[in-house]
């Protein structure tokens, strides 16, 4: 089974559709998984599973607000597999990253 790490940036429909099934009221410090990548940075991220994969979306106040206004009818059967196009870029001072 793949495990694949994916920043808010590049969620597609199908994984957000999957995040919002499995944390419909959102997800708690209790669903985060906190790990180290190739670069030993502390990652968080929330799990969801598909047939052949395991998605790790690393956590955000992005990913968050994503979820809440998440809505499946809003995207074609053939947008469903594409990055999410109107995900707000980060607003971070410049220098800054948000690991909220």
């Amino acid at each position: 089974m793949k495990r694949i790490i994916v920043d808010y940036k590049k969620l597609t429909p199908e994984i957000l559709s999957l995040l919002v099934e499995k944390y419909p009221d959102g997800y708690d410090d209790d669903h985060v998984i906190v790990f180290k990548n190739a670069r030993n940075e502390t990652v968080e991220a929330v799990e969801v599973r598909t047939e052949d994969s395991i998605y790790l979306v690393k956590v955000s106040s992005r990913l968050a607000t994503t979820m809440e206004n998440f809505d499946e009818d809003d995207y074609s059967e053939d947008e469903f597999d594409e990055p999410i196009s109107e995900v707000p870029e980060d607003k971070s001072p410049e220098g800054e990253e948000d690991d909220s």
